[in-house]
């Protein structure tokens, strides 16, 4: 499912399935992208952010027109404990391996995957990207 900011309309609530990954997509081009994530984050329960949710920057292929700095988006990344994913979706192959990542991450936060929940799944990738 998708929206274009949180809150979710409520009067729904009954017919909503559960919530398993919240997949925030910031354009890199646009800085009202960047300003509608961080104005929606306020509506997020607090514990989603262990480990369900993330970031997802496109258009980073043209980085020469960025109109948000990715250290902004990083420190976003670290304030909320969140993996942030970068990806070209105008290159069909990103796309594809972009998709596949985020299933997986999906996968894991609706524990189809005997072993790992979601939060240890987070640790190993903080851990991954301090190195």
């Amino acid at each position: 499912h998708l929206a274009t900011s949180l809150p979710l309309p409520s009067e729904r609530d009954h017919l909503r399935p559960r919530i398993d990954l919240i997949v925030f997509m910031i354009d890199i081009k646009s800085k009202y992208s960047l300003k509608n994530v961080e104005t929606s984050l306020a509506y997020v329960d607090a514990s989603f952010f262990l480990g369900k949710v993330c970031f997802l920057v496109t258009g980073v292929g043209r980085l020469n027109s960025c109109s948000v700095e990715t250290n902004v988006i990083c420190k976003l990344g670290e304030t909320y404990n969140s993996p942030v994913l970068f990806c070209e979706l105008e290159l069909e192959g990103v796309r594809v391996a972009t998709a596949q990542r985020l299933l997986r991450i999906l996968q894991i936060c609706a524990g189809y995957v005997p072993g790992v929940s979601a939060l240890s799944f987070v640790s190993l990738m903080r851990n991954s990207f301090d190195y």
